[in-house]
């Protein structure tokens, strides 16, 4: 097969390393790609967002199956394109993503289904959004209601930060995103990553992971897309599994179906467990990053498979084999992000780390110059591996991560704390 992966980060570096390994892959072509890509793949300068564009660089290339890795252009529809054009595509349409793209959409959908959250509001001016939070009270979550390259969530432990968020949102800090906003009740316990695959009726769990979204050590600062993961998440035990696919997703599936807009492609349902009892923070419309990386290294080359059956409609008949492991990725990132931070600082030591099932550097925001390889991004490096136990798999990650060079960057020494 022909294989088109859309994206250009260490989630797309991630889908390619585990589909390449599948012996149905003939042809992979990754739009636009990165450094790390560029070694395993073809890349493509190709703009991503464009279904026509995206269709059309399809049909000339013979692609067979598109792999569409990021919310933009899931949101931007061209997941609809694709179909449109009778091109096997995994991904939700247009109307389907706005479970990630509409955080209001998301509450709405959970108030008709029953699916259990936090209370919110939904605002479109900033004074109604104040006055909710001075009458609710901090703690209290603000959310930028539309896509914000998961940074578009501040938890707020005072009032003045509330009111400083909702002032940021409206401002236009966050685009469009922020012309509308979600305040949530904040909600304790542990947050963890389950992750689905629904052609429309079947829905086939395929892994389960947590990540760290705060910038610094001890989970402090501000929220980024994500600073590492790991997986499997322990406080996700078959028994909170069981209820989250019963209270929470399967509900949501029926729902969507029931309006005309069957869900089919990658569910990321975002949870939080207390007391074994799931309730849900948000939902991702595809895999998320950096979860992707430890999932796919756990999952390697059936994940084509999986998805193949996903996008086929063939879900009923799919199985996944997990090995008893364990893996986890450590970001590297720029200093000063999630903040504004400098591109094209050179990262050396690549060339001499392992690249096998058990470790792999996985590239984000990377690219290539002068034959180096350099920063490109804020997040740049996603550096996983495996391990029998969780404490092998972070020895063998932050080994790796000791043995690369890169002064512009920076990482947290204490991915999985929580686990360990």
């Amino acid at each position: 097969m022909n294989i088109l992966i859309l994206g250009g980060g260490g989630r797309e570096h991630a889908l390619a390393w585990a589909i390449r390994q599948n012996p149905k892959c003939d042809r992979l072509i990754v739009a636009p790609g990165n450094a790390g890509i560029a070694a395993m793949a073809e890349c493509a300068a190709l703009n991503i967002e464009d279904g026509g564009a995206v269709a059309v660089f399809a049909e000339e290339n013979a692609v067979d199956f598109v792999v569409i890795g990021p919310e933009a252009p899931l949101a931007a529809g061209v997941a609809d394109r694709l179909a449109a054009a009778g091109i096997l595509c995994l991904g939700p349409s247009q109307a389907a993503a706005a479970l990630e793209s509409s955080k209001a959409f998301t509450k709405a959908i959970c108030d008709a289904s029953g699916a259990p959250t936090a209370a919110y509001g939904h605002f479109t001016e900033a004074e109604a959004a104040r006055a909710y939070v001075r009458a609710q009270g901090a703690p209290i979550v603000v959310k930028a209601d539309g896509l914000a390259a998961g940074k578009g969530v501040i938890v707020a432990e005072t009032l003045s930060e509330a009111e400083a968020a909702i002032d940021q949102m409206f401002g236009g800090s966050f685009g469009g995103a922020g012309t509308e906003v979600v305040i949530e009740e904040f909600m304790e316990g542990e947050e963890a990553s389950f992750f689905v695959l629904c052609d429309g009726e079947t829905v086939l769990p395929i892994g389960t992971a947590q990540d760290h979204k705060r910038v610094g050590e001890g989970d402090t600062g501000p929220n980024t897309g994500g600073m590492g993961a790991y997986s499997p998440a322990p406080v996700m035990t078959d028994a909170v599994c069981a209820r989250a696919l019963d209270e929470i997703v399967r509900p949501t599936m029926a729902e969507m179906a029931r309006r005309g807009t069957p869900y089919r492609g990658v569910l990321y349902a975002g949870l939080m467990v207390r007391d074994a009892a799931p309730r849900l923070v948000e939902y991702n419309v595809r895999f998320g990053d950096p979860e992707a990386q430890v999932l796919m290294m756990r999952l390697g080359g059936q994940v084509l498979d999986l998805l193949l059956a996903c996008a086929e409609g063939r879900l009923a008949e799919a199985r996944v084999n997990w090995a008893d492991d364990h893996a986890m990725t450590v970001v590297m990132a720029a200093r000063g992000y999630p903040g504004a931070y400098e591109k094209g600082s050179v990262i050396g030591g690549l060339d001499g780390l392992p690249e096998d099932s058990a470790h792999m550097v996985f590239h984000a925001g990377t690219a290539e110059a002068g034959g180096q390889v350099v920063a490109a991004g804020g997040r740049v490096l996603n550096v996983t591996a495996r391990g029998a136990s969780l404490e092998q798999a972070r020895d063998r990650a932050y080994g790796m991560v000791d043995r690369i060079d890169w002064p512009g960057g920076f990482y947290r020494r204490d991915i999985g704390w929580r686990a360990l």
